[in-house]
């Protein structure tokens, strides 16, 4: 099953709708997401939490890493420089921490708030290589901005 990225908009901004919270936020969009595409093996919420510092957040999947420095692979990528990463391959990302050995490919993008905030990244692994492509990418971005930013 592929994700069908207009039906899985209209089901999030449904969800939480009036909702303000970034931790409730944050677990209905990474279920919701988790169980409407095969590819996404994890998915799921780094929050920051001090300078330069990512904590996981609510997910689905697997165990995650518990802490990751902005310093350190494609989830500190992400907050570091404020860009989507695009991985098609972990094993060729210099630096690539591995939270879970099955993990091929994995999409991150950075989460802003409201105030133009940086509050975290949204990571999507996949156990398949080259799964996300730009139109994910912009799917998600998209989905992101609605529900944390707007």
């Amino acid at each position: 099953m592929r994700i069908d990225y207009d039906e899985i908009e209209k089901t999030i901004a449904s969800l939480t709708a009036g909702e303000d919270d970034a931790i409730a936020l944050m677990a209905t969009v990474a279920c919701e997401l988790h169980h409407a595409d095969d590819r996404f093996d994890w998915t799921g919420f780094y929050r920051v939490v001090g300078p330069e510092l990512l904590k996981i957040g609510p997910y689905q999947g697997g165990h995650g890493c518990l802490v990751i420095p902005f310093s350190r692979g494609v989830c500190g990528a992400a907050a570091r420089t404020g860009e989507v990463q695009l991985v098609t391959d972990v094993d060729a990302f210099e630096g690539h921490i591995a939270c879970a050995s099955s993990t091929r490919s994995e999409v991150v993008l950075p989460v802003w708030d409201k105030t133009g905030a940086l509050i975290g990244v949204l990571d999507i692994d996949s156990n398949q290589p080259d799964a996300f492509d730009e139109t994910d990418a912009a799917r998600l971005s998209g989905i992101l901005h609605k529900v944390f930013a707007s």
